[in-house]
């Protein structure tokens, strides 16, 4: 038995969505009582920190209907059935910023929100970027626009709160530890 396990004796799925799946677990308590637990179910994701051959970061702006505002962000995206991550940091640094590469070094993986959620996001960095001729199609439903920032501009808005999120805040951190 695990540390603190909780065993599933119920599962009822309440949506399955494009991005997420969401169900409410009963689980049995390590100390015997029960509880329920609201899951959500995710394929997991992808992100990229893009440096450019002038040392600068590409960063995405896009609008997080949840927050009700626009973030700044590196480019992210899911995990599609049976994709490797690799292929998605690729697919999605094209489709968001324009730019490919052939060389993409994984840093870390992490969980986001492990409370509720399984999503797993694996980061991945390159400073080997190609501006593309004809970049593809971004999705039909995502509205972008590409900002290159030195680390210390990115800094700054971190301060102001304009990048907000983990992943982000993460690639600022990491880059400024390898002195960047």
């Amino acid at each position: 038995m695990k540390k603190f396990e909780e065993k599933t004796i119920n599962t009822t799925s309440i949506y399955e969505g494009k991005v997420v799946d969401l169900r409410v677990d009963e689980v049995s308590l390590p100390n015997g009582r029960t509880a329920k637990r609201e899951l959500i179910k995710h394929p997991g994701a992808v992100a990229v920190i893009p440096i450019t051959k002038d040392n600068k970061i590409v960063l995405v702006e896009q609008f997080r209907k949840p927050l009700e505002k626009s973030l700044v962000e590196i480019p992210a995206g899911k995990v599609e059935i049976g994709e490797a991550p690799e292929v998605t940091a690729r697919r999605e640094l094209e489709e968001e910023t324009g730019y490919t590469t052939n060389e993409l070094s994984f840093v870390t993986s992490f969980y986001t929100s492990p409370g509720f959620a399984d999503e797993l996001m694996h980061i991945y960095i390159t400073d080997e970027l190609e501006k593309m001729d004809t970049p593809p199609a971004s999705d039909e439903d995502e509205f972008v626009e590409v900002l290159e920032l030195t680390l210390d501009e990115a800094k700054e808005l971190v301060e102001q709160e304009r990048i907000h999120d983990a992943k982000t805040n993460y690639a600022i951190l990491y880059l400024h530890a390898l002195g960047r």
